[in-house]
């Protein structure tokens, strides 16, 4: 909300299906739709529809990678919504603590067993995710990477309990190796969210780069989670 009362952004919260409505792909159906909805309606709304970017927390923040790597993906369009001529590309996302390889979560530390057919990935792609490393890579953002992706912006706790701090390494070595702009930043400390505001200026710099093309700087230096009150 701080960016929409600034004036300088337009923000869109996008619905999806979560995993006991429906499993893989619907989410990034239901997401794709949402982008290409924004575009569709960009003019009656007063909207830019060359310049968006989006911002997730968690499985959010998962979506959020999906839409800037899968632009070019269409298989992955599905047939959600009546905008099917519209992209449903994106310029930048924000990932805040997103799971982004999924087979790679099986073992990593965390409060929860990936190898438990009721783990939250196994319940998205309808099924254990041990032996079943296909349907665990398809849902996982890391499989897409390319390229032509969306710059990211990464923030990730290092004592996160739910998401290992290992899911972010990764994926910044990847987009790194695959020359896409990365900017990732460790919050010493803080587990799954409770980052300091410091971490919203971060993504202020972004957005002002990203989306309003701006000569800026984006610190990539660690933060620390914030201290108990």
């Amino acid at each position: 909300m701080p960016f929409v009362r600034s004036g300088e952004y337009a923000g869109v919260s996008a619905g999806y299906r979560l995993s006991n409505e429906a499993i893989w792909p619907a989410q990034i159906h239901d997401s794709k739709a949402a982008i290409r909805w924004i575009r569709a309606n960009a003019d009656k709304y007063g909207l830019d529809s060359r310049r968006i970017a989006v911002w997730g927390r968690s499985a959010g923040a998962h979506l959020a990678l999906m839409l800037g790597f899968t632009g070019d993906a269409p298989e992955l369009e599905g047939d959600a919504g009546p905008h099917d001529d519209m992209s449903s590309g994106v310029s930048g996302v924000v990932n805040f603590f997103g799971v982004t390889d999924i087979p790679a979560m099986i073992g990593q530390p965390s409060d929860i067993d990936r190898a438990d057919p009721l783990a939250p990935e196994a319940r998205l792609i309808g099924r254990a995710l041990p032996g079943n490393a296909d349907a665990a890579r398809a849902a996982s953002p890391m499989t897409y990477v390319t390229p032509n992706d969306a710059p990211v912006l990464t923030l990730h706790g290092t004592a996160d309990n739910i998401v290992p701090y290992n899911q972010a390494v990764r994926l910044d070595r990847a987009l790194t190796q695959a020359g896409v702009p990365s900017y990732f930043i460790s919050v010493t400390g803080a587990r799954h969210g409770g980052f300091p505001d410091e971490a919203i200026d971060r993504v202020r710099d972004f957005f002002s780069k990203i989306l309003l093309g701006n000569d800026v700087e984006i610190p990539t230096g660690t933060l620390n989670k914030p201290e108990a009150d």
